[in-house]
């Protein structure tokens, strides 16, 4: 065995382990070798059995992360696409998508196969027990449940093995471990209270401290701090001490001071401020900042100059198992770098950033917290911008903080933690610790992980694992290892875009980090290309793989590499290289690709026209450079495949060639037009598509995009206006007319070509040649179009429009004839031509809107538009002279337009902007053409007299004579309305009401009835007249139950029913005595009839049953007798008849009418006067048996409603007196023997008589304890009068109860007193008392059983239901009455217990 190291030796292996100084360091200066080591015990320990290895991993010589092969461990990791899955392989490759964040594995986890296998062997070899306790600083250290503490160097040898087996019998397990910051110091604390401290330099005991806590408890956490004379601890009592070491004369000693107590709260994790070697000057440093987690608060302290708190911080609520966690870590804002604690207890991890300010004092600022959905148990920083949390299923995540984002989850599973579970329960000395604290301990593990320099060790039962982050190369690697090539892709542009999260090793300015990865970039795209070739060879494959190499290529900016190398790797493989070509198309079109090479688009070309993709092609060409292609070959393929956009782009890119697109396009739709044929879809496409290239060559615009060179836009102009205006095309033949491009544009689409000229024109007011082009391109049309044939009226009234339009401007140049308008004029207005009336009406009206007025003799213009019926023009004419009356004149003749009338005449009428002389000659017009309009449409001329004319509707109705337009005008005039001219009050109107009554008994009877129930504004009395002057009797009766004659109504039906039996009694006698032939034609109209009859007898039975309620029984007998006699006699003619049919239809309406008015009168009533009926009271009982059975089972049904009503009323009650019984004679129980005010006992005094009241709650307080709290918000009531409520449930539900408590209570605070009293005291005081109580609180008790029956039943009782069925038939509005609620004002039934009585 080697020499063990001494201090200086360990600072230089602290060093190494340090990843902060790693920016000026290469990386192979880490690679240290294997150190051998002679037979010695160590070496013995360092031997490693195969069977005895836990994990088949490559061993990891060195404990720096540096050092560790990058593939050594693959972990098995939720973020990295299934690292380390072999089988991932073989599965289907998912679509990557470009904007989701691509992490990889940011964790390399490795085991420490040296020191995994010696803890397993110390333990079987030298029963050194399982490992506790872990901690690493320049050397690792593990303690063991037998008391040893094995220290390992940064290769993982074992140099030193402090403490015996005797020790561990003595002091129990190693509970806890600290190393100081030279790493020439070890603390160590035991299950059974004891602290010893160990000389790392030589393996010395120096000090072995019993006292500085209280017996009988485990130490859970020692710390040294950044000053190696001082440490803190924690103990399982959960109280937080200081030990001060010193050394006087050569003797060591150890000072301790209590900081926290744990009856305060127990403390379960501490943490010290310790400063990383290049902030040890740190002004913080001077406070000896500590942070104490308790189980319901933060605490941080500073220990100098002089102990002082400097914040508290409580926790939110978490789950009480939860593990409070401490991490600090020194972390760059700003210009300066201020330590930040991350604290948490359950999910949510919270960040306070600690200032020390230029007054001395300590800033705490809280920072934005970090939520996740797990209960964290260890909470670690692996650099300063990432934590590494692990939660109580043992999974690891990496944690961006900025972000917040999870970049990386591992599972520990395999780690087999090892949990602290014994020491806080304190087992070793007997378990006396709270329940709080051995609950939390069943998840705690703070002795199993340590971080130091950015690498996290985790302890496991039998082996020891380390975290470190991995480099960016080698995460890029692990994604290309298990050949995840898009993965890499996204992976490294986020390096080299600086979006990346827990980067290392990736260092220098931007521009020098960019390059690195490029680089890193150019070599994935080659091995991307490359497997993509050998194992996708198949279409769909190279679909997903090819864009994405363009992409990142484009990104790149390496255009050359795509065309050059990447393009030649692909191109071997037809299918890859099809599917390059095709993947450029959406860079060509989105313009991030705006040159390819000769080559390249040569392959574009004949590609597409191989695969038929010409639109593709097209979309491609128009937005490239075609300064490098063959014009001819290219103008060529798109004539052939009709690519007019791609020709048009590549004749004005190409060869500056404005007008070949035309004369080409113009040779295809010309010779169609000039011989009257219609045009195929494809030439439409081709003339719009030239409409358009016009009005962009004139407007300086390429087209289909972009803009013409600023310095070509006037010849290109120029250009085109000679080519419209040619004579002759360059081919023509002898009968080619004049002016053939023009001609043809108009014949094509008249109005947008002169659109196409009106834009052009706005921009020529300062270019006098373009000007002259203007004139020039008018007289043209004038000579062309005016006085031809060939073009439409709406055509040659479009020219004029157009004209019109230029003419009316105030900067207009134009010069046009004005007799040529006339002569427009005349061609529209022509009278002995009728076709095409609409359209040359429409054509001059819009002349005439865009200023042609100017241009005509108004007198003439109005004449002729007169004479051609242009009743819109007149309209327009009219309008403008204010002539509105004659407007009305022309919608009234005007057939297409005549409904419109009343909406003008309304409109003029309401809105203002008109005179009073205005309005009253249109009205006067109105009121002349008042029956026409009626005619015309009667429902809006009844609403426009209703708004406007309602005082002249007497002499509206006298003008009309026709009494069915009257009638039809006045039914819409008067019907109700609602909205703004709902309340209009007309003159006369009973009498109008009257009148149409009148009408509609002559001429609409059906309506009569439906127009009396909806109107309120008829006279009853001349309304009677009207309708008995008619005989319409079903009228009548109805206005006569309205006046409230039900009598007279019910005698007027009656003899109407009368008649309708009659009727059917004759019916069937024709039918009897007839012949067979008219049999069937007689049942058809006694079918009828009896319809009839039905209906007659459903009148009368409403009337009878609406009277009924507001008359006496007497008064009822007379209404319902005759109507049962009537029916009983016409039943037995019928009988007689024989036609058994009607009689059985007759039968059950006379049962009808039993049981409606059996409602009303009562049973026997009705089978007296069926007896007394002479019909059968001279004939036998058997003819009506059939009503008196029906009669008595309408009383069975009534009797057994009745019996099942009360039988349920009785259990109801019985059940409620029971259980209200069982609720007042229960005792009660109270929780404690004391008052819950005073906390005394209730016999406070053995002489005293003390009063005490019990709620059902199981509260109990003295008498006076509970008055005077109950007195201290509001004025006292008397004794008798003093209603009471538990203080403690009332005050827990944020009021007290008592009189002035809502009446709906909790059952917990409804109470149930009774009155208990000490054991000395006299009869005569107690008899007293229950008088007392038995007065004052009979109906409390009453109320408090009420709410325990609520809260036993839940829902309305069936008692409640029918009360509020008697209720409602009772006309009375009441709510259901739930239990609960016994303070309802309806609430009848009085339920109260049996007195407590003197004995």
């Amino acid at each position: 065995m080697s020499e063990s190291p001494d201090a200086h030796s360990l600072l230089s292996a602290s060093s190494q382990l340090n990843l902060m100084e790693v920016d000026t360091i290469d990386d192979k200066e880490f690679d240290i070798p294997q150190v051998d080591t002679p037979p010695t015990l160590e070496s013995i320990l360092n031997e490693l059995e195969d069977e005895e290895e836990p994990f088949l991993l490559e061993d990891t010589s060195v404990l720096n992360t540096d050092n560790i092969d990058a593939y050594s461990c693959d972990t098995s990791s939720l973020a990295s696409s299934d690292s380390g899955d072999p089988a991932h392989l073989k599965r289907k490759r998912r679509t990557q998508d470009f904007n989701a964040p691509v992490h990889g594995s940011v964790v390399r986890q490795s085991l420490l196969k040296g020191i995994s296998a010696q803890i397993v062997s110390a333990a079987d070899k030298v029963d050194a027990g399982l490992p506790t306790a872990i901690t690493v600083s320049g050397v690792i250290a593990v303690g063991t449940s037998h008391g040893l503490a094995l220290v390992f160097d940064n290769n993982q040898a074992l140099r030193l093995c402090l403490g015996t087996k005797s020790t561990g019998a003595e002091f129990g397990a190693v509970s806890a471990l600290s190393i100081n910051h030279d790493c020439s110091r070890l603390l160590c604390g035991f299950a059974k209270g004891q602290i010893m401290m160990w000389d790392l330099a030589n393996g010395k005991l120096l000090r072995t401290i019993n006292d500085a806590h209280p017996p009988g408890t485990a130490i859970l956490h020692v710390k040294f701090t950044d000053d190696p004379t001082l440490a803190v601890c924690n103990d399982s009592g959960g109280s937080v001490f200081e030990l001060v070491f010193r050394r006087v004369m050569g003797i060591r000693s150890c000072d301790s001071r209590c900081l926290f107590s744990g009856s305060k709260g127990e403390v379960c994790c501490i943490e010290p401020l310790r400063a990383p070697p290049d902030l040890r000057d740190h002004p913080i440093t001077h406070y000896s900042l500590l942070a104490m987690a308790s189980l319901t608060k933060i605490l941080v302290i500073g220990l100098k100059p002089s102990l002082k708190v400097w914040m508290t911080f409580p926790y939110s609520k978490s789950d009480p198992s939860s593990v409070p966690q401490l991490a600090w870590q020194f972390v760059p804002t700003q210009k300066t770098v201020n330590p930040v604690l991350a604290f948490c207890k359950g999910d949510t991890v919270h960040f306070l950033l600690v200032k020390k300010e230029d007054t001395g004092t300590i800033h705490v600022i809280k920072q934005r917290q970090l939520n996740l959905v797990c209960d964290i148990i260890s909470l670690s920083w692996i650099n300063n911008r990432t934590l590494v949390l692990v939660d109580s299923h043992e999974k690891l995540q990496v944690v961006d903080r900025p972000s917040q984002e999870v970049l990386e989850t591992l599972d520990l599973e395999q780690v087999q933690l090892v949990y602290n579970s014994r020491h806080f329960k304190s087992l070793a000395t007997g378990g006396n610790v709270s329940q709080a604290l051995a609950l939390v301990g069943e998840k705690a593990c703070y002795q199993s992980v340590s971080s130091y320099a950015g690498q996290i060790v985790y302890l496991g039962t039998k082996s020891a694992h380390i975290m470190a982050l991995r480099n960016w190369r080698e995460r890029i690697d692990c994604l290309l290892k298990q050949e995840h090539f898009v993965e890499a892709l996204s992976l490294a542009w986020s390096f080299h875009e600086g979006t990346a999260k827990a980067v290392v090793g990736l260092y220098g300015d931007p521009v020098k980090k960019k390059g690195v990865v490029a680089d890193k970039m150019v070599e994935i795209f080659f091995q991307f290309s490359e497997y993509s070739l050998k194992k996708c060879p198949d279409q769909g494959k190279i679909q997903d793989v090819v864009p994405v190499l363009v992409d990142y290529c484009l990104l790149l900016k390496r255009a050359d590499l795509l065309f050059n190398q990447l393009y030649s790797q692909l191109a071997e493989n037809m299918v890859a290289k099809g599917v390059f070509l095709e993947s450029l198309e959406s860079y060509i079109v989105a313009d991030r690709l705006g040159h390819l090479t000769t080559p390249i688009m040569r392959d574009l070309l004949a590609h597409y026209h191989s695969t038929g993709k010409m639109e593709s092609l097209e979309r491609c060409i128009v937005h490239l450079d075609v300064t490098n292609l063959d014009i001819q070959q290219v103008v060529q393929v798109c004539w052939e495949n009709h690519l007019h956009d791609a020709m048009i782009y590549v004749f004005n890119r190409g060869m500056n060639d404005y007008i070949t697109p035309m004369e080409k396009l113009f040779a295809v739709i010309g010779p169609p037009l000039k011989y009257g044929r219609s045009l195929t879809d494809e030439e439409v496409v081709m003339g719009n598509k030239l409409l358009v290239y016009i009005s962009c060559c004139l407007a300086g615009r390429a087209y289909p995009l972009g803009d013409i060179p600023e310095d070509l836009v006037v010849q290109v102009k120029n250009q085109v206006f000679e080519f419209l205006i040619r004579l002759h095309s360059a081919d023509s033949s002898e009968e080619e007319e004049v002016f053939p491009f023009i001609r043809s544009l108009i014949h094509f689409d008249t109005r947008e070509f002169f659109n196409v000229l009106a834009m052009t024109f706005e921009d020529f007011k300062n270019d006098k040649q373009a000007l002259e082009y203007q004139q020039r391109i008018v007289d043209i049309l004038l000579q062309v179009m005016v006085d031809n044939s060939d073009f439409t009226p709406s055509q040659v009234g479009g020219l004029f429009t157009f004209l019109a339009r230029q003419l009316a401007k105030p900067d207009n140049t134009l010069f046009v004839n004005r007799k040529l308008f006339d002569q427009v004029l005349d061609f529209l207005c022509c009278p002995d031509d009728d076709s095409r009336h609409s359209e040359r009406q429409q054509v001059l009206l819009e002349l005439l809107q865009v200023g042609g007025v100017i241009q005509y003799n108004e007198e003439r213009l109005l004449a002729l538009a007169e004479k051609a019926k242009f009743y819109q023009v007149c309209e327009f004419l009219y309008e403008k002279n204010s002539l509105y009356d004659r407007i009305f004149d022309c919608y009234l003749r005007d057939p297409l337009r005549k409904e419109e009338i009343f909406s003008y005449i309304h409109n003029l009428l309401s809105m203002p902007g008109y005179s009073l002389k205005e309005k009253q000659t249109v009205m006067e017009k109105v009121l002349q053409h008042i029956q026409e309009l009626i005619t015309l449409d009667s429902s809006s001329s009844a609403d426009l007299v209703l708004l406007h004319f309602p005082e002249e509707v007497q002499q509206i109705i006298s003008e009309l004579q026709d009494d069915h337009l009257l009638m039809e005008f006045l039914s819409h005039l008067l019907k109700p309305r609602e909205g703004h001219h709902s309340g209009t009050i007309l003159p006369v109107e009973h009498e109008l009401h009257e009148l149409l009554l009148d009408l509609f008994c002559r001429l609409s009877p059906q309506q009569i009835l439906k127009f009396l129930q909806t109107s309120q504004h008829y006279r009853l009395e001349e309304a009677l007249q009207i309708t008995e002057k008619y005989h319409h009797k079903e009228v009548s009766a109805y206005l006569l139950e309205k006046k409230g004659d039900f009598q007279g109504a019910f005698s007027v039906l009656l003899g109407l029913l009368k008649e309708k039996l009659s009727l059917l009694t004759t019916e069937i006698e024709r039918g009897v005595h007839g012949e067979d032939e008219s049999l069937n034609e007689e049942k058809e109209d006694s079918k009828s009839t009896l319809t009839i009859v039905k209906d007659s007898l459903d009148n009368i039975i409403d009337l009878c049953h609406h009277s009924s309620e507001n008359l006496y029984q007497q008064q009822r007998e007379v209404l319902w007798f005759p109507l049962l006699e009537t029916m009983m006699f016409s039943q037995k003619e019928v009988k007689g008849l024989g036609s058994i049919h009607t009689f059985e239809v007759l039968r059950e309406l006379t049962m009808k009418v039993l049981n409606c008015m059996s409602s009303f009168i009562s049973l026997p009533a009705i089978i007296q006067r069926i007896l007394q009926d002479p019909v059968y009271g001279t004939g036998k009982l058997a003819e009506i048996q059939g009503l008196i059975l029906s009669m008595l089972d309408t009383f069975n049904y009534e009797q057994t409603l009745l019996e099942t009503t009360t039988s349920l009323l009785n259990q109801d009650l019985h059940w409620s007196l029971a259980h209200l019984h069982a609720a007042v004679t229960k005792g009660l129980h109270p929780r404690q023997d004391y008052c819950y005010i005073c906390f005394q006992q209730y016999k406070r005094r053995q002489d005293s008589v003390e009063e005490i009241i019990v709620f059902s709650c199981g509260h109990l307080y003295h008498f006076q304890c509970l008055q005077q709290k109950d007195c201290e918000g509001a004025i006292c009531a008397s004794e008798l009068q003093q209603s009471w409520s538990c203080y403690k449930c009332s005050s827990s539900q944020g009021g007290r109860g008592g009189p002035f408590a809502e009446p709906k209570r909790l059952p917990s605070t409804s109470l149930a007193q009774t009155c208990v009293t000490s054991v000395h005291h006299d009869a005569g005081s107690e008899a007293h008392r229950k008088k007392v109580f038995v007065e004052a609180t009979l109906s409390l008790q009453q109320e408090q059983s009420w709410d325990q029956l609520s809260s036993l039943y839940r829902g309305p009782s069936r008692l409640s239901i029918l009360s509020e069925l008697s209720y409602y038939h009772s006309n009375e509005k009441t709510g259901l009455i739930i239990p609960g609620q016994p303070g309802a004002e309806n609430f009848q039934l009085k339920l109260s217990p049996p007195p407590l009585l003197e004995e």
